[in-house]
């Protein structure tokens, strides 16, 4: 039985990713996670017991600690999601983001070399290929032209990755995938943000005008599509995830109020923030044609899904509403 060892995996979409795998294969896992404010034992407490299941709590900068549970544990494989991940915050301060996205996964890629390991799979972002005007679609080969620090830092992250494989033939693969939403997302993000801002009866801030248009994926899919990469990736490779949903910012804010039977007045319009991208779309054929892989379910579908989690699991969401996050809330939008 194959051990993939999982960074990250108590945030959004690796706990989701674990909670997949678990059930849609027969890898055992070794979860490590920082457990920094976005990352929450929690979103995994239904998968604690299972045999398959082991976490450590680390830092991927730790390369001495990070290789002891590598060597102990006798791992065969790694994906990382392990990133400081949200725009705004990299905004406010980049230095962490540059230490966990880029010093981070090249302390991964030296333990991938040193042990041998069969697979390092990097989880990465589209944000990376930049911003793209009212045509076209990012493809793999689009240049990377990221506009924000935390953008930046993970092309840099890519960039390490391909050059282990050029350099040492690390078997190595990057996944870019767009916008994702479902259960366990962290308040701060557009989605759920939208959602609890809605149920508690508070304004809804939308940046700019609200014409900021993304790609949006429902999580399950992106695991389903990390699964196949992974599995039958070719080493080497850069493979494009997503679900060909584009839909901008203020159209998803509108939807979660209907949805919600909530009035349209909670919308409140604020300053835009600095570097803003426009829009981002993904061409996933590559994906599509070579894994055999398709998203399984709809947006109309999925986020109705989503904003039922998030009315049956207010306990969860209550409790990651604490002082650093109303501090940050309040910095970005009640003070714009």
């Amino acid at each position: 039985m194959k051990k993939i060892l999982v960074t990250g995996g108590c945030g959004f979409i690796g706990s989701n990713f674990i909670r997949y795998a678990l059930k849609n294969s027969d890898y055992e896992i070794v979860n490590i996670d920082k457990l920094t404010y976005a990352g929450n034992l929690k979103n995994l407490i239904d998968v604690q017991s299972d045999k398959r299941y082991k976490f450590y709590k680390a830092d991927i900068c730790n390369y001495e600690l990070v290789s002891y549970i590598i060597e102990k544990e006798k791992v065969d494989s790694i994906i990382n999601f392990a990133a400081e991940s949200h725009v705004d915050r990299s905004i406010l301060s980049s230095q962490e983001f540059i230490r966990t996205n880029v010093t981070g996964t090249n302390v991964l890629l030296e333990l991938t070399r040193l042990y041998s390991l069969e697979r390092f799979l990097q989880i990465s972002t589209d944000e990376v290929y930049g911003s793209l005007g009212p045509d076209g679609k990012f493809t793999e080969t689009t240049p990377l032209s990221p506009n924000s620090p935390y953008s930046a830092s993970k092309a840099s992250a890519d960039l390490l990755v391909r050059a282990y494989n050029h350099t040492y033939g690390l078997p190595a693969l990057i996944t870019r995938c767009s916008n994702n939403y479902g259960p366990f997302q962290f308040p701060e993000k557009l989605i759920p943000l939208m959602i609890i801002n809605a149920i508690n009866n508070k304004p809804l801030p939308v940046y700019g005008d609200g014409m900021n248009v993304r790609d949006w994926i429902y999580v399950e899919d992106h695991c389903d599509a990390i699964l196949k990469v992974f599995e039958k990736g070719e080493i080497g490779e850069v493979y494009n995830i997503g679900a060909e949903n584009e839909m901008p910012n203020i159209e998803i804010v509108k939807l979660i109020l209907k949805e919600l039977g909530k009035d349209e007045s909670l919308i409140t319009f604020v300053k835009d923030r600095p570097g803003h991208d426009r829009r981002y779309a993904i061409d996933a054929t590559k994906i599509k044609t070579k894994l055999n892989w398709k998203p399984n379910h709809t947006f109309e579908t999925a986020i109705k899904e989503t904003i039922s989690w998030y009315l049956q699991n207010k306990s969860w969401w209550e409790e990651i509403i604490s002082g650093d996050y109303l501090n940050y809330y309040k910095k970005w939008y009640e003070e714009r």
